[in-house]
């Protein structure tokens, strides 16, 4: 399994149990975008591990989509709430982001393989 690959499940199950524990909390329907991104992104594991350009795309873009949501709409809150809530925003912060980090060096290295087999 891919590094990319392992961080999409990673992130997948982090937005899926930690969004999960903040609607059980809050009881707020908004709480549930998070385990829905991730039930999103566990679907597209397949393609992502396989290498599946397209597949991987839509997961990056996914995943893209939920870190600037959490960083620019949930993490102000939670700051001002603080408590268990910023926990659980920053472990989906740092979870998206890990995994955003790896899609990237995963794309370059694509890159850089094809590159080299065509010369």
């Amino acid at each position: 399994m891919t590094t990319s690959a392992k961080f999409n499940i990673l992130n997948a199950l982090t937005l899926i149990i930690i969004g999960g524990m903040g609607y059980f909390a809050t009881e707020s329907f908004t709480a549930l975008i998070p385990p829905a991104f991730g039930v999103i992104l566990l679907g597209c594991h397949w393609g992502v591990e396989k290498q599946n350009k397209i597949i991987a795309h839509i997961a990056v873009l996914i995943t893209l989509i939920i870190l600037v949501a959490l960083v620019g709409k949930r993490l102000p809150k939670s700051i001002d709430a603080g408590g268990p809530g910023l926990i659980r925003v920053l472990a989906m912060i740092t979870t998206s982001a890990l995994s955003m980090v790896f899609f990237i060096r995963s794309f370059i290295e694509a890159r850089r393989n094809r590159e080299s087999q065509s010369n």
